[in-house]
């Protein structure tokens, strides 16, 4: 395909030296070249950075960032998305995993709808990389569809900065990945999915998102942050309109992965 620009990958890191290898060989592999890696590292206390350094000396797209103290995945995207220099950016965690032709797929896929961001289906699998199921994207999501459930895998996310400008994360340490979702449909108003999948999603028991209940007061947070809604309307909305969604969206899950 054309060369449409410069992808900008934006993956944070902490402590993941067992994973890190898969998703960097992933993106090595991509069909589309044309890519930049921002690796922003949270203090890992493993090896996470030896290990990413020996990717940057062999590969000069690879770019290693530390953090000064431990501050979260979102301020360690964050960093990354300062740093990027791509007119398309694109995320990938460190336990994640891409499909080799995800970058060249999805960035034709944005040119003929012409949108501002895309996102795909993705595959999930244990933490020894055998697959467990899928989750199927919907077909588009807007402004008001994606407010009622985070319905989009944040492995999958591209977003036109030519389009939307450059979006950072809200400074929440948890789901400021979907209130960054929320803050480019705010530009963009409307978001389309492929419905192959593109992506492999790693499901680790003791990972923040494993943890549903935790996260229930972070979404609270993200309708107070990007809306500017009281806690009140913040709560009822998340009871009424959140939970009744999830519920749904989490009972056809399981019918797919039957």
């Amino acid at each position: 395909m054309n060369d449409l620009g410069l992808v900008s990958i934006i993956t944070p890191s902490y402590n993941c030296a067992k994973f890190i290898c898969d998703t960097i060989e992933s993106i090595l592999a991509q069909t589309y070249q044309n890519w930049e890696l921002l690796i922003t590292d949270d203090c890992s206390t493993d090896n996470s950075r030896d290990v990413i350094s020996e990717y940057c000396k062999k590969d000069s797209r690879i770019r290693l960032l530390c953090l000064s103290e431990n501050s979260g995945a979102g301020t360690a995207r964050n960093n990354s998305i300062k740093e990027a220099k791509g007119r398309f950016i694109a995320f990938c965690d460190s336990d994640d995993r891409w499909y080799p032709e995800k970058l060249e797929r999805q960035l034709k896929f944005m040119t003929e709808k012409d949108c501002g961001m895309s996102y795909s289906s993705y595959m999930t699998c244990d933490e020894n990389g055998e697959p467990m199921g899928i989750v199927v994207c919907r077909h588009s999501e807007t402004l008001s569809s994606l407010r009622r459930d985070d319905k989009i895998g944040c492995l999958t996310v591209i977003y036109d900065t030519e389009k939307v400008g450059k979006i950072y994360m809200p400074t929440l340490r948890k789901r400021q990945d979907w209130a960054m979702k929320l803050k480019v449909l705010q530009k963009c108003n409307v978001a389309f999915g492929i419905k192959e999948p593109l992506a492999y999603y790693r499901l680790r028991e003791n990972s923040i998102s494993h943890n549903k209940r935790a996260l229930v007061k972070y979404n609270i947070a993200v309708y107070q942050e990007i809306f500017g809604w009281s806690k009140i309307k913040s709560t009822l909305y998340f009871l009424f309109a959140f939970m009744p969604t999830y519920i749904v969206k989490k009972a056809g899950l399981k019918y797919i992965n039957q």
